[in-house]
């Protein structure tokens, strides 16, 4: 007999304590040899952030390369950025920005900290990422816009 998706799913021990549990459902660390190359999610993810902030592109749609603190962080600024283009009259449009460099290092396994220098139209800045393995995928676990 063949084995059903749902055989071969990873199943808890039934033997497992509640903390050992929610243990065994968080998100697992990753190491780095397990992940792919950063730069890719890097510049995709900086490219999402500048679209939230001009207004283009909904926080939700980058929430699955976030985690929740980071996030809430994003949603936070997105808010007050919209609340500042609606008391000026401007309204959303897409931004014109090109990424100039993309500089990343790795203090430990699994984690890669990075800044982004982006050149727009009014100004130059710096976008400063911490992304971590989880999951054998790449979340970002802090973000400035600077």
């Amino acid at each position: 007999m063949a084995p059903t998706p749902a055989s071969t799913a990873r199943t808890a021990p039934r033997h497992l304590g509640a903390m050992e549990l929610s243990e065994f459902f968080a998100p697992q660390r990753t190491s780095t040899e397990s992940l792919p190359d950063p730069e890719p999610f890097l510049t995709n993810l900086t490219r999402g952030v500048l679209e939230v902030l001009a207004g283009v592109r909904e926080v939700d749609q980058l929430a699955r390369w976030m985690t929740e603190d980071s996030y809430r962080a994003l949603l936070t600024r997105a808010n007050l950025a919209a609340r500042a283009r609606s008391a000026r009259g401007v309204p959303a449009t897409r931004p014109v920005h090109t990424i100039l460099s993309v500089h990343h290092s790795s203090p430990a396994d699994g984690v890669v900290e990075a800044v982004i220098i982006v050149s727009g139209p009014a100004r130059t800045r710096a976008v400063a990422l911490r992304a971590e393995g989880m999951d054998r995928r790449w979340r970002a676990t802090s973000l400035a816009l600077l």
